[in-house]
């Protein structure tokens, strides 16, 4: 875990600040397990009191959850981004799906350029190396690794971006996609010629990043993000038309 020492009169103040900071940029995420109290005090250099005070007013602010018997995690603060309500509209109303598809486009040409030119040499090492996982991942037949690896390609982006405002909506809106509340990542995959598609245009994106190509990667992202839409579109489409489909099949039967 990603802590150093501590070198400060208030030595809770300063344990806070670090772990606010890690939260804010992303470094650590919902979920992530800290280590224990006793491992925990010593990387960073202060005492177990001190370290108490800091778990209990980050604990308070809802930063940071405690479990009985399984340790200290950093809360769900992204839970909140959108309401139980609102994300059942977005998931009953087909008009959500093309407007989170133009919200991600527009966001996440953003990230591209900012990447291409403020990502660190380690950021950009990150996005080449989920990008051959996903290369790796393409010839099995199943497609569900390569899709997951689809969604942490585009975190890397974002979080090469370095906008923290942008790298926590982002993560939002890509929980809900997770959970399918937009669409199922899966079906994108499942068709070979889409598949392939798909990933030459995520390799033109890692190929323009990685040249530092602002206008390159922002143009890869458009492209690929609108092909996006198409295929689910066309996949609309088809669902509708085999819908009506089975309802003749039921009409000729009855005949």
């Amino acid at each position: 875990m990603p802590f150093q020492k501590v070198e400060s009169a208030k030595l809770a103040q300063a344990v806070i600040r670090q772990i606010e900071h890690l939260i804010l940029r992303g470094v650590l995420r919902p979920g992530d397990r800290l280590p224990a109290e006793r491992e925990l005090s010593e990387r960073l250099g202060v005492s177990r009191p001190s370290l108490r005070e800091a778990v209990a007013e980050l604990t308070d602010r809802g930063l940071l959850s405690t479990r009985a018997g399984a340790g200290i995690f950093v809360a769900n603060v992204l839970g909140n981004a959108f309401s139980p309500a609102l994300t059942r509209l977005f998931a009953t109303h087909e008009d959500a799906l093309l407007d989170y598809i133009a919200f991600r486009q527009d966001m996440e040409s953003i990230a591209a350029s900012r990447a291409a030119t403020k990502g660190s040499d380690t950021d950009l090492a990150i996005i080449d190396t989920i990008f051959r996982k996903m290369e790796a991942a393409h010839d099995k037949r199943d497609p569900t690794e390569e899709a997951g690896f689809d969604a942490e390609f585009h975190m890397a982006i974002v979080e090469a971006s370095h906008n923290v405002v942008m790298l926590h909506m982002m993560r939002s809106m890509m929980d809900l996609l997770r959970e399918g509340v937009f669409y199922n990542r899966s079906i994108m995959f499942k068709q070979r010629t889409t598949r392939d598609t798909l990933l030459e245009q995520h390799r033109a994106i890692n190929t323009a990043i990685q040249s530092r190509d602002p206008d390159g990667a922002k143009a890869a992202v458009e492209a690929h993000l609108s092909f996006v839409r198409v295929c689910l579109r066309e996949q609309r489409d088809a669902d509708a038309h085999e819908d009506v489909a089975r309802l003749r099949l039921e009409r000729v039967g009855e005949v």
